[in-house]
């Protein structure tokens, strides 16, 4: 089973590295906010992030025939945490205009690469919740309403920050070739410790995610 996802795995990750090598970011500004983040805080001067993300799919298949049920399984890739004593919930701040987003160049390449087609773009300033909570926002608080695309987008904040989702796909229209039955749902459910000014793809053959989170002070905008 697993030697036949791999090839198509491993295509689909060269593809998206090469996507990403290609699209540059804003220079993180100098000083610790930069760094990485910073020590927990209380729920009275919480640290404000920023969260951007670029949901894609396949344009078609990328390689041999694929098993869907087998891609169906949560995955919670987070690292060595301890839940937090006091629990918090992560409160939304504000959405963040297209004009301040930082990944408007790689949805561009993906967009022109024929390979993969940009399904949802979005982005917002949000504290985080405690660690293990997986409270998040909806793909409808995030302002996102792709046809078929639900779920919720998470910030964890424990003895590091992580960014997870949960989130199912019902592709409408299917491409010809990707060997998916009309109705199949595809799911993504982990979670990643984050660094800032990273990308971090959250990966299906079917459809991806690529998030990024930075600090509100220190965040330059595309260009400066």
């Amino acid at each position: 089973m697993e030697a036949r996802i791999a090839p198509v795995r491993a295509l689909t990750l060269a593809l998206i590295a090469s996507l990403l090598a290609a699209a540059t970011l804003p220079a993180p500004a100098a000083g610790p906010a930069a760094a990485g983040p910073p020590p927990a805080a209380s729920a009275a001067t919480a640290t404000v992030y920023n969260v951007e993300i670029i949901v894609f799919r396949a344009a078609g298949a990328l390689g041999g025939a694929e098993n869907w049920n087998s891609e169906a399984g949560a995955r919670y890739i987070a690292g060595d945490e301890s839940a937090s004593d006091s629990l918090q919930v992560g409160r939304f701040v504000a959405a963040l205009p297209p004009a301040v987003w930082q990944l408007n160049e790689l949805e561009n390449r993906l967009r022109a690469s024929g390979t993969y087609v940009p399904v949802a773009h979005a982005a917002w300033s949000q504290t985080a919740s405690s660690w293990g909570t997986r409270a998040g926002f909806t793909m409808q608080r995030l302002g996102i309403s792709a046809p078929g695309l639900s779920g919720t987008v998470f910030l964890e904040r424990g003895q590091f920050l992580h960014i997870g989702m949960s989130l199912t796909y019902a592709m409408p229209n299917a491409p010809p070739g990707l060997g998916a039955v009309p109705g199949t749902i595809f799911t993504i459910n982990e979670s990643r410790r984050v660094k800032f000014y990273e990308r971090n793809y959250f990966d299906h053959p079917a459809f991806g995610v690529i998030a990024l989170v930075t600090p509100v002070q220190g965040a330059r905008a595309p260009g400066r």
